[in-house]
């Protein structure tokens, strides 16, 4: 009985790093190979550049946007979600423009996939209001006329990067830890019993 259930485990245990292998057989694009220059206003136009070894050479690369408002890429008016296919230079780089219209608002998404190597790059543009005129005064302790200067950095990534290696591997730890409880368990079980 012993024999059976070290085959189930071995067998859990087996699929559970299996699994992630083929789940993460299509390759991502790192954030530090996408770079989003220009004005990300409403109005405004942005590119957005994959740097080389992103995707294979020459390969097709299909670009998506998805947002609230209609967008241009490159020269195709895409609407809420459109999608086109682009072809990557001989070092696999690719550069895509996007131009929003005057009324552009909230997030947008944009994802470049190649069809032959499988390489997701996203990239995500928050459209900045435009600051017009002068900011009210609010209370008595603080007079705030004057101009507000956009400094035009881009926000930190406050978001966890773990690859989904380690998430897989982490949960398999836990999964074969409860497994490894539950067999120990029923061993004494059937020790007392006999």
């Amino acid at each position: 009985m012993l024999k059976k259930a070290l085959a189930v485990l071995s067998f859990a245990v087996l699929a559970f790093v299996a699994a992630p292998s083929a789940a993460n057989a299509a390759g991502y694009v790192p954030n530090n190979n996408v770079t989003v220059t220009g004005d990300a206003v409403a109005g405004g136009t942005v590119t957005v550049n994959f740097a080389a070894n992103s995707f294979a050479a020459n390969e097709s690369v299909a670009v998506s946007v998805s947002g609230n408002t209609a967008v241009t890429l490159s020269v195709v008016k895409a609407a809420v979600l459109t999608s086109f296919t682009k072809q990557a230079s001989s070092t696999g780089a690719l550069s895509v423009n996007v131009t929003f219209p005057t009324n552009a608002s909230g997030t947008y998404t944009l994802t470049a996939t190649g069809l032959t190597s499988g390489n997701v790059g996203t990239a995500s543009i928050t459209i900045v209001p435009a600051v017009s005129g002068n900011l009210a005064n609010t209370g008595t302790t603080a007079n705030t006329s004057g101009n507000l200067a956009n400094t035009g950095g881009n926000l930190a990534n406050t978001g966890a990067t773990l690859p989904m290696l380690m998430i897989w591997i982490g949960a398999g730890a836990l999964i074969l830890g409860v497994a490894i409880v539950g067999t120990l368990t029923f061993v004494r079980r059937q020790r007392r019993s006999a």
